[in-house]
């Protein structure tokens, strides 16, 4: 079987450090034939050296709109907004196939050029469960973010920093806030846990046993939920406006999902996300949201580095290999739904 040609594109999301290949991973897939160029990035938190180091090529920055037919175009967050078709490969987060703003327009421009979305995803297992995700370090910066916020030193805008840093704000609090994480038993549920046992707080923990008779009186009761439920599916929202009693507790929701827009949004007691410059918005009377979509960016190395060494492992199968299959598989359902597969 052909090695693949890799091709790591410079990401252009406003603060966005990670990359989904990190040199040392890069390093090892070139001793195994596998062909990678990378663009130049003054943001990726690796710099260019460490690549060329490992064996790889280099190419400008938004290069890969010439990148060969043949080659898999790797990213994490969105490709630059235009309206010109797409071809070829590209493996990334494409955030399509669930209604999301936009969803439709972008896979139009994929079925235009012929091109396919391999979503990372949808890159799963047989019992798809993801085999490659940045869930842990999301969940371990909502829940410390919550914790800031509660203590009074969230300081904006937020920066780029490391585990160490971000951990010496999490000393013990002289009144820990009551917190509910539901999804506790997920990768970013277990995320979320580690930041808040670091921080010396014992989360009340839920699931999908608890989640399935859900006593919004006992959400209520909490001064803090965290939402690390991923659903591809529409279901009943854990909290809406009509929920909200004057006299709740609860005061803050850091959902670490935001599927705000699409019809698997859990939490439509807000309609916007939050950014690095406010990322802390009211959502309602008395009740607060941090909901920011690209949260593992605050730990950029510590992220990339981590998702790197699962991914890596998966990219030598390409183009066939049964998780890609599965991945090809759900974006042709996508462009079904959507009515674009006959473009």
């Amino acid at each position: 079987m052909t090695s693949p040609h890799l091709w790591l594109r410079a990401e252009t999301h406003p603060g966005e450090r990670r990359t989904p290949l990190a040199p040392a991973d890069t390093a090892m897939l070139v001793k195994q034939g596998v062909q990678v160029t990378v663009e130049h990035s003054s943001a990726r938190c690796h710099p260019i050296d460490d690549y060329l180091d490992a064996g790889a090529e280099s190419a400008p920055a938004g290069s890969w709109t010439d990148a060969p037919a043949d080659a898999y175009v790797l990213g994490l967050k969105a490709l630059p907004e235009d309206t010109a078709p797409i071809g070829g490969h590209h493996l990334y987060f494409a955030h399509a196939y669930k209604g999301q703003q936009g969803a439709r327009e972008l896979l139009a421009r994929f079925a235009a050029g012929g091109g396919e979305i391999l979503d990372l995803e949808y890159l799963t297992d047989v019992r798809e469960r993801r085999l490659a995700a940045f869930g842990h370090w999301a969940g371990y910066v909502g829940a410390a973010l919550a914790v800031r916020h509660w203590n009074g030193d969230l300081e904006r805008p937020l920066r780029p920093t490391t585990k160490n840093a971000l951990d010496a704000f999490l000393g013990k609090l002289a009144q820990p806030p009551r917190v509910l994480v539901i999804g506790a038993l997920g990768r970013c549920g277990r995320g979320a846990r580690a930041a808040l046992e670091h921080a010396g707080i014992e989360a009340t923990l839920w699931d999908l046993a608890e989640t399935a008779d859900l006593d919004r009186e006992a959400v209520l009761d909490h001064d803090i939920l965290i939402n690390a439920v991923q659903t591809t599916e529409p279901g009943e929202p854990f909290l809406a406006a009509e929920h909200l009693r004057a006299d709740r507790r609860l005061s803050l929701i850091v959902d670490v999902t935001c599927d705000v827009g699409s019809p698997a949004h859990l939490l439509p007691v807000y309609d916007r996300l939050t950014g690095w410059d406010e990322p802390v918005r009211a959502a309602a009377d008395g009740l607060a949201v941090i909901a920011i979509d690209n949260l593992p960016s605050l730990l950029p190395r510590e992220a990339s580095d981590d998702f790197s060494a699962q991914l890596a492992a998966y990219l030598p199968q390409l183009p066939d290999g049964d998780c890609w299959e599965r991945s090809r598989r759900a974006f042709h359902a996508a462009l079904s739904k959507t009515g674009l597969n006959d473009v």
